[in-house]
């Protein structure tokens, strides 16, 4: 079996970015691709203004405290001051412009208003050239590249869109991906349950995270545990997706029908990694149609819903993150200390439940069985456990938190 690392590197090595883009409003493109560069349009800021509520000033006019300017202008946002001649300071807003021959801003803190006067004002401060002055194009100079190709777009880079004035950005199409789940015992919430039958958890987990990294989802349903039907699917799934997953029958059993089915529609190029949970992952891909060379990737995850989740983080989501054509880096993780024993000593790479405690420690969750999905959600990470070894309270650990790989 391969290692985990193995694993990944062998899945990355055949992940190539989809090409097709598409030219979509600012506002529609949360959560794409950026498919090209974007420059800037124009200076951000456009002229050089206040970054604070005061009076604008010139210094060789404020080299001591306690001057009494005239307050010759009054320069709210949005509005243009004139030339401020000398011995005269002008009232500024955050976010107005400069007027020409200030050099300096001294907030209004800093100032008083002598008493009985209405267009003077009392300086407490002696300000340094440039104080509180924002320079026209320190955040983007007009032509300056704004974003980069490759990037996620969140929420502040469509702000920086916006701000660089522009209306709409190119981005890579979304990878379609098509989803689903084997086993004969599966229903859906709502539906009545059957004797010997479970709820379907692996659906929504797998799917929420699917959306989470900006796919096209498709939710293909719960399949039938037979060869025939798993053929049928796999052969609608490839049709029009980049990459099909599978949740359940990637074991040996006999009714277990991925390996065979893959195999008929495809290729499998690696089956079973030696960690735990998530022994069972598959790899292959599987033919467009009967014509021609095309195939959509295909990823067969465990059925059991620790193992399926497991294995999304750790493989799946790499896999598509460089479909996506975006960077793909190292895990995050950092050393941190076991408040917990963990002697059972597994010969495969072992991934436990874990949350931080107040001691800034880590706690474990007691049942690390691959059914009890309590504990993912109990948990705000994994410690990566290698083969062979034993954790010992106070040991330094690696841990890998849900919030990086969920992200």
């Amino acid at each position: 079996m391969l290692t985990a690392q193995q694993a990944l590197d062998h899945l990355l090595s055949h992940a190539n970015p989809v090409h097709e883009h598409e030219n979509v409003p600012v506002q529609a493109a949360l959560g794409r691709i950026l498919a090209e560069n974007v420059q800037s349009l124009v200076d951000v800021p456009p002229l050089d203004n206040t970054s604070m509520d005061g009076y604008a000033v010139r210094t060789a006019d404020t080299a001591s405290s306690g001057q009494v300017l005239r307050v010759a202008q009054r320069i709210p946002a949005g509005s243009v001051g004139t030339q401020l001649e000398p011995g005269t300071a002008a009232r500024i807003f955050t976010g107005a412009p400069i007027p020409p021959g200030a050099d300096a801003v001294v907030m209004q803190e800093d100032c008083a208003i002598p008493e009985g006067s209405n267009d003077q004002v009392l300086v407490n401060a002696v300000p340094a050239a440039g104080q509180w002055i924002r320079r026209r194009g320190e955040d983007l100079s007009t032509g300056k590249t704004a974003l980069t190709a490759g990037i996620f777009l969140r929420p502040q880079e469509l702000g920086v869109a916006a701000s660089a004035g522009l209306t709409h950005l190119n981005v890579k199409r979304r990878v379609k991906v098509a989803a689903f789940f084997t086993g004969d015992e599966l229903a859906l919430p709502g539906e009545p349950l059957k004797p010997g039958g479970i709820y379907n958890s692996n659906r929504d987990t797998l799917l929420a995270c699917l959306r989470s990294l900006g796919c096209d989802a498709s939710d293909l349903g719960i399949v039938p545990d037979r060869l025939d039907a798993t053929r049928e699917a796999l052969r609608c799934a490839g049709k029009d997706h980049d990459l099909i997953i599978t949740s359940g029958g990637v074991s040996v059993g006999e009714e277990d029908h991925i390996k065979p089915a893959v195999t008929a529609e495809g290729r499998l190029d690696l089956w079973q990694i030696a960690i735990k949970p998530g022994k069972p992952l598959a790899f292959g891909a599987v033919r467009k149609s009967d014509q021609g060379d095309d195939e959509a990737w295909f990823i067969g995850l465990p059925g059991n819903p620790v193992s399926s989740f497991v294995t999304f983080l750790l493989f799946v989501r790499p896999f598509i993150l460089k479909l996506q054509g975006r960077d793909i880096t190292a895990t995050p993780s950092y050393f941190v200390r076991a408040d917990f024993d963990w002697l059972k000593a597994d010969r495969r790479n072992e991934f436990l439940r874990v949350k931080m405690n107040e001691r800034g420690g880590l706690d474990i969750f007691p049942n690390q069985s691959s059914g009890v999905l309590t504990s993912a959600s109990w948990g705000d990470g994994l410690v990566d456990c290698p083969p062979g070894q034993a954790i010992h309270k106070g040991d330094l650990v690696k841990y890998i938190p849900f919030d990086a790989l969920l992200k």
